[in-house]
């Protein structure tokens, strides 16, 4: 698949140290940890059943919200290792090589098979691993392979901003590496959160007001008829200003 190559982009700011700008098929949310407030919110932490990206940003006054991770057949926890405070959603860590650690000014982003790593992740206030797509060095370590799906992400840039990435398209996800690294987005490493129609996206400040949902899915939903977005346990967002 070809993609547009990208030498400009416009952002538009949604509150303070938060910003929007879509590139050809993607949309992306740029946020500074260090000037937004970063937030995690998990149906089994406040005891409640899933909900959609939208409605978690009403429940729990969010400006942005997009998935935390895939999760498991029991409906609330990660596949991979997630804690939110002293709150363990999954207490296990797996294969997975992509850890994000977030607390009140910084984002530590952590390639998992490097020595001492879960060492560093202590001290942090959310915590979750995912699947990595690209690793340190801007390495894009996913093989070339036919699946696609629409596509959740979150990266960091070369300034220690948090990337929150959406593309209902579906592409591979060698491909989708390849796109976000040729855009002026100055990625050094992402994370898959989730794929097909329960990848979702929901942006409700500054003026913007998108909820957005997948569909595409290589042996799942293998059509673009999906239009609302899927109830999902756990999200990372962004706190509305003045919260």
């Amino acid at each position: 698949m070809r993609f547009a190559v990208v030498l400009a982009l416009v952002w538009r700011t949604l509150q303070p140290g938060v910003e929007y700008t879509t590139a050809g098929t993607l949309h992306v949310v740029r946020v500074d940890p260090s000037r937004a407030k970063l937030s995690a919110a998990l149906s089994s932490e406040l005891h409640v059943e899933p909900q959609t990206a939208g409605q978690w940003c009403r429940r729990s006054r969010l400006a942005v919200a997009i998935n935390l991770g895939m999760f498991q057949t029991d409906q609330r926890s990660n596949v991979g290792y997630a804690r939110n405070g002293r709150h363990l959603n999954n207490d296990r860590w797996n294969d997975y090589r992509a850890a994000v650690a977030i607390d009140a000014k910084h984002a530590l982003w952590v390639d998992l098979d490097q020595p001492h790593s879960l060492e560093e992740l202590k001290r942090y206030d959310i915590v979750v691993q995912n699947l990595r797509l690209i690793a340190g060095s801007r390495r894009n370590v996913w093989a070339a392979n036919a699946r696609k799906w629409s596509e959740a992400a979150l990266a960091i840039d070369s300034h220690g901003r948090l990337l929150f990435l959406f593309s209902r398209v579906p592409y591979s996800m060698r491909e989708f590496n390849a796109m976000i690294l040729a855009m002026p987005l100055e990625v050094t490493r992402a994370m898959h959160l989730e794929g097909g129609p329960e990848a979702s996206l929901s942006i409700h400040a500054g003026g913007v007001d998108l909820d957005l949902c997948g569909s595409f899915e290589t042996g799942f939903t293998e059509h673009d008829q999906n239009r609302e977005q899927w109830p999902i346990p756990n999200v990372l967002g962004v706190v509305k200003s003045g919260s």
